[in-house]
């Protein structure tokens, strides 16, 4: 597009290999610094700290993405159900479902936040902080997460609004948004971590003043919008239009809720045979719990590529889809997994091949069992990530057309029917027929295995979806 709009003729005529990377491009790259955050934090530690930093850190990590969670499902459902909106020319219905998502935020993360600080301590245990990992790596996870827990306000409001700010026309600068506070992030780092000496305290500060100057931004944006003009009457709470854009969000939710409850899964497993396996040095789990956390760190790194690929395109699909270009919709949706493919394909080689390098950038002062461990993490658990590129995608368009209930179902399959009850049964059946100090590699394998099944459902509902665009376009 020759310029960043919403308008008709922009979305539902221009070329839309452009149009769709015109879009992508900056979502991916704001996904992409997001993600940043928790990786950039990790190897700072990594180097700075060391292995009982980098397992604090992967204790709090699924709470972080519980906000995640929560923020995309809002931002996510407004983005689509605005996009729509705009296509079929309703401005009132447009203004007020942004304003309900602005509200929506500030009210769900202020208690988030408090929910965080009062229970800690259990809610750490239920993650991972158990008596079998080492003691310095508890008290570093109550540190971190502290300070986390006080900018989940500051997280939730950018990271919601991104979208929100996509479907306006302009998603250079939700990436702006987003970039000026990873940059910041990255900047305040190591003077917090090595000049101050504020181990991962100072990790966690630097990560929240940077979320704290996207919010900023994104607030900024908010009052002086393009396609969409906020008023009073933007604001006040609408259970109709709530119950209308929130199920398009939905979606967005379960993906990252699966997330903490496989990592929740998964932590409580990895201290038990973590510490059972040959990799449990010392008889605790904390280099298993180190290493798998910055196996998923990575995981998280292709997924804001995939998941940014198709969140841009919402605002395409949604807008002509409205706007009854069927044909537009469909094309979309065939390039879409195609490259979401190539992505994962891509993914693979480098997890396949590069595991060493790849777990060297959170330190290498290292034991010979870590870096065996990482490597067989890497290769085992990830060995799935182009069918999960497919999958993840296909949620994604489905609910950017409005099929709220073709994508939580499919997604309801992938992130809690398979995922975590897997995540929690594969150790237990390894262990049976292998031995308990065997046990790890089960964890390992619940990813692919939920992945595979995910396809194949996948596949069936995005043939049908596809059918039923060419059947609208004929008629």
């Amino acid at each position: 597009m020759a310029k960043e709009n919403t308008g008709e003729l922009d979305l539902t005529t221009a070329p839309i290999g452009k149009t769709m990377m015109n879009y992508a491009i900056p979502c991916i790259i704001s996904l992409l610094v997001a993600a940043l955050y928790n990786i950039v934090d990790q190897i700072y530690i990594g180097w700075g700290v060391g292995a009982e930093g980098n397992g604090a850190t992967s204790i709090v990590f699924p709470l972080t993405v519980l906000a995640l969670g929560i923020a995309t499902m809002i931002g996510d459902g407004a983005c689509s159900f605005v996009s729509i909106s705009l296509g079929g020319k309703d401005r009132d219905r447009a203004h007020r479902t942004v304003g309900n998502a602005v509200v929506l935020t500030i009210i769900i993360s202020i208690l988030l936040m408090l929910v965080y600080l009062i229970f800690k301590e259990p809610i750490l245990r239920m993650f991972g902080a158990t008596d079998d990992v080492s003691e310095l790596t508890r008290t570093y996870a109550k540190r971190y997460f502290t300070w986390i827990s006080v900018g989940i306000p500051f997280y939730m409001f950018g990271q919601a609004m991104n979208p929100i700010i996509r479907s306006d026309g302009s998603p250079r600068v939700a990436m702006a948004a987003t970039l000026a506070g990873a940059v910041a992030n990255i900047i305040l780092d190591p003077m917090a971590i090595f000049i101050l000496k504020w181990d991962v305290m100072g990790a966690a500060v630097a990560t929240v003043a940077g979320q704290i100057i996207t919010a900023v931004i994104s607030l900024v944006y908010l009052c002086k919008m393009k396609e969409i003009k906020l008023k009073k009457d933007s604001f006040p709470l609408r259970m109709s239009l709530i119950t209308k854009f929130i199920p398009l969000g939905f979606t967005s939710f379960l993906s990252q809720f699966s997330l903490v409850l496989s990592m929740a899964v998964m932590n409580n497993m990895i201290s038990k045979y973590g510490a059972l396996s040959i990799y449990g040095e010392g008889g605790t789990s904390d280099t298993p719990m180190a290493v798998v956390g910055i196996v998923m760190k990575f995981f998280q790194i292709m997924i804001s590529v995939v998941v940014g690929m198709s969140a841009g395109c919402i605002p395409v699909s949604g807008f002509n889809y409205g706007a009854r270009r069927y044909d537009r919709v469909r094309e979309l949706m065939k390039r879409l997994l195609t490259y979401e493919f190539i992505v994962g394909v891509v993914a693979l080689l480098i997890f396949e091949l590069f595991p060493v390098q790849l777990i060297s950038l959170f330190g290498n002062n290292y034991s010979d069992t870590y870096y065996n461990f990482a490597k067989v993490a890497f290769r085992i658990y990830l060995c799935a990530v182009p069918l999960d590129c497919i999958c993840k995608a296909s949620f994604i368009f489905l609910q950017s057309v409005g099929k709220a209930v073709q994508s939580t179902l499919l997604s309801l399959v992938r992130e809690v029917v398979l995922a975590v009850p897997l995540a929690a049964f594969l150790p237990w059946l390894v262990s049976q027929f292998a031995g308990v100090e065997n046990g790890i590699y089960g964890i390992l394998l619940s990813m692919p295995v939920a992945v595979v099944i995910t396809f194949i459902v996948a596949v069936v509902i995005d043939v049908r979806m596809y059918r039923q665009l060419k059947s609208m376009e004929e008629q």
